[in-house]
């Protein structure tokens, strides 16, 4: 359940510079009665670049998407909206057990009270893009948890946001369909010039998506490091195998260990964290 909004909270705001689609300034957040969850936090996300929070549990990473999602309020700082629309995809898939998966993408436009056809055609094409086009008629149950990820995937694509929000989506998941969707993320990206803000706990993953990592401190939740990957870094499992990679994951995974008070680099394996 979402905690309600703080009575002086400061409402987002939308922005005109077509080059960042969502921002927070200076931000801080706290609910009632509880510590504060986040102080001072100040990020950026622009058109086709993955941005990605990595910190411990209850460092505020979840309270970011929500800010940037218009779920939540500031209580100082800034929020800025992106002025396209904004897709969600969780850890959870959250589909229609009983929908077919096509039924289950067209769901967001026909709550939008789009005309049946579009709505088929587009969910189609949605889920051409993620690679899903002949289990359109399969309900969950008949997919496994990849396919289930990537029809969340297309769900939130199917609005055409600019904007991908995704809180810890590949988490359930092992580690060679992870990095496959890894792929599949870096490609639609590109592509579709989406912004993505990611939520992980895996240096690995963080390393293998991101263009900019923001490791975070907790409680409160505060950007303690900022890594950033190289814009001319090969991608795929190419740079997965490469020194550069091994090397940016233990820079990654030393500034973790910082941020949570640790003696020792935090595990940067596969899977940890």
């Amino acid at each position: 359940m979402i905690p309600p909004a703080h009575p002086d909270a400061m409402p987002a705001t939308t922005i005109e510079t077509p080059e960042i689609l969502a921002a927070l300034d200076h931000v801080a957040k706290r609910y009632p009665g509880e510590p504060t969850v986040l102080d001072d936090v100040s990020l950026a996300v622009g058109a086709g670049e993955v941005v990605t929070l990595l910190g411990p549990s209850g460092c505020g990473k979840s309270t970011v998407l929500r800010l940037v999602a218009g779920l939540e309020t500031a209580d100082s700082g800034r929020v800025v909206a992106p002025t396209r629309g904004i897709g969600l995809v969780f850890q959870d898939a959250t589909l229609m057990p009983w929908a077919s998966a096509l039924d289950n993408v067209a769901l967001p436009l026909r709550l939008d009270r789009r005309p049946k056809a579009e709505a088929r055609r587009r969910a189609l094409a949605a889920l051409a893009g993620v690679g899903l086009a002949e289990a359109a008629g399969k309900r969950p149950r008949e997919l496994s948890g990849g396919m289930r990820m990537r029809v969340a995937v297309a769900r939130a694509l199917v609005g055409d946001p600019g904007l991908l929000l995704m809180d810890e989506p590949f988490a359930a998941l092992d580690e060679i369909t992870r990095f496959r969707l890894v792929d599949d993320l870096l490609r639609l990206k590109t592509l579709r010039r989406l912004g993505i803000l990611f939520v992980t706990h895996s240096v690995y993953e963080a390393v293998s998506l991101s263009d900019r990592i923001l490791v975070m401190s907790g409680t409160p939740g505060r950007i303690a490091e900022v890594v950033d990957i190289p814009a001319d870094t090969p991608r795929g499992g190419a740079f997965r195998a490469s020194p550069a990679f091994a090397e940016t994951a233990a820079t990654v995974s030393r500034a973790l260990a910082t941020a949570m008070g640790e003696a020792e680099p935090v595990d940067a394996t596969p899977g940890s964290g």
